[in-house]
């Protein structure tokens, strides 16, 4: 059964499908590149998935494929997981693992969904979950159990049960999305015929941070997707900008130029308790919280140029961190404090790179010209980007090693601003 933590995502999305309209077209994903070491699983139908909305299976899948990290080996008809499993037949098709399942009706209207995974190899299985839900969270499920599948085959959390966040931009008309980590079920936050920009998510999933222009000047705000409820976080003289949340969710990072050039501040998610963490003569801004909350990454040009720096959450002597290229900007941490992924300019393209903060080896992981706002996966193995083709602006995906990408696009218009959120409860 489903236990009351995964009962707070539920009543998230109750709360924003009730208090948003759905956007007017889904993403769509394509994927160029494969893992170097593919894993081969089979993934049978679920036995009576039709009485789901969509199929289990099929999201499950794609979850997989979309990873680049398994190679999936077709499965001929459904398997419950109750079924005696003939291991030697599965390795004779090439599949290491096995996942099957079962989807039943319940009389209160739920969906009572289970599954085992089976190692073919060891001739053993593995794990197994079972869930029941709501018809409307079919997909959270798949996603979770292709997360488990993940997990427990390469030893890392997957990170398809997961959202994103974005701005989308058609004509006069900003609209900041939610989405699955998929690009599937969107629902629109907020609609302004002003800018909006910078979104960035609380640690619990349930508030975004972002930027909004509809007051003709940059203002934070910090916006429930349950309840709606908007707070202003920070509406100082000048600008107000680039909000990043503290790793237990009390703070945010934010730059202002209220005293005349921009600078950091920390605040209260409340709005409360303002207070500026960076003194230098140039520009310092585009502030990020490190993994453990104690130090705070951010862009600077006090050495002549945009470099990016580390200085502790509570202020004082910052260090240099990047040094290669004479321009890098937008630092984002991941989320075991291993690599900095940022922007840099080398022969006049903006691209995006990773750091091994440990032996100081740099890695360029994207082709594209225009790229922008990084943001890693929960389980640090992929960033998130906005970049630019032809002129029209969208989302791409790019894993550590740069061998899998991803590209998301719409056809309502440009797309930018992305944000990882965190694991669904």
């Amino acid at each position: 059964m489903m236990t009351m933590k995964k009962m707070s995502y539920v009543v998230l999305c109750a709360g924003l499908m009730l208090g948003a309209s759905s956007a007017q077209a889904q993403l769509r994903v394509e994927i160029t590149g494969i893992g170097s070491n593919q894993i081969p699983v089979a993934v049978a139908s679920f036995v009576n998935e039709s009485a789901a909305p969509q199929s289990l299976s099929g999201i499950i899948k794609a979850d997989l494929a979309r990873s680049g990290v398994f190679k999936l080996i077709d499965a001929d008809a459904p398997v419950s997981e109750t079924a005696p499993v003939s291991y030697e037949q599965w390795k004779s098709r090439g599949a290491d693992a096995l996942a099957a399942g079962t989807v039943q009706s319940m009389a209160d209207g739920r969906l009572d969904v289970r599954y085992k995974l089976f190692d073919t190899i060891k001739g053993a299985q593995i794990s197994s979950m079972n869930n029941a839900a709501a018809p409307q969270f079919n997909r959270l499920l798949a996603h979770k159990i292709a997360d488990d599948i993940y997990e427990k085959l390469t030893g890392v959390k997957g990170a398809f049960a997961t959202r994103i966040a974005y701005v989308t931009q058609s004509g006069r008309e900003y609209r900041l999305e939610i989405a699955d980590a998929d690009g599937e079920g969107i629902q629109v936050a907020l609609r302004s015929n002003e800018p909006i920009i910078s979104p960035s998510w609380s640690p619990d999933g349930t508030k975004v941070a972002y930027v909004s222009f509809e007051k003709k000047k940059p203002i934070v705000y910090v916006q429930n997707l349950v309840t709606r409820q908007r707070t202003i976080v920070s509406n100082e003289k000048g600008s107000n900008s680039a909000p990043s949340w503290s790793p237990d969710g009390s703070r945010l990072a934010v730059a202002l130029s209220r005293d005349g050039h921009t600078q950091v501040y920390t605040v209260n998610a409340d709005g409360s308790g303002l207070r500026r963490v960076s003194t230098s003569s140039g520009i310092d801004t585009e502030p990020q919280f490190s993994a453990d909350g104690q130090s705070i990454y951010f862009t600077s040009d006090r050495s002549g140029g945009p470099q990016i720096y580390r200085m502790s959450s509570s202020g004082g002597e910052a260090k240099r961190v990047t040094f290669g290229g004479s321009y890098n900007i937008s630092p984002r941490i991941s989320s075991d404090g291993k690599t900095l992924a940022y922007i840099s300019r080398r022969d006049g393209n903006f691209q995006l790179y990773a750091l091994d903060l440990a032996s100081g080896q740099e890695l360029r992981l994207s082709d594209t010209a225009n790229d922008e706002s990084p943001s890693f996966s929960p389980n640090g193995k992929y960033i998130m980007y906005a970049t630019e083709s032809g002129r029209r602006k969208s989302l791409a995906v790019v894993s550590v090693d740069g061998r899998v990408k991803q590209r998301l696009t719409t056809q309502a218009g440009n797309i930018k601003e992305p944000t990882w959120g965190p694991f669904m409860k």
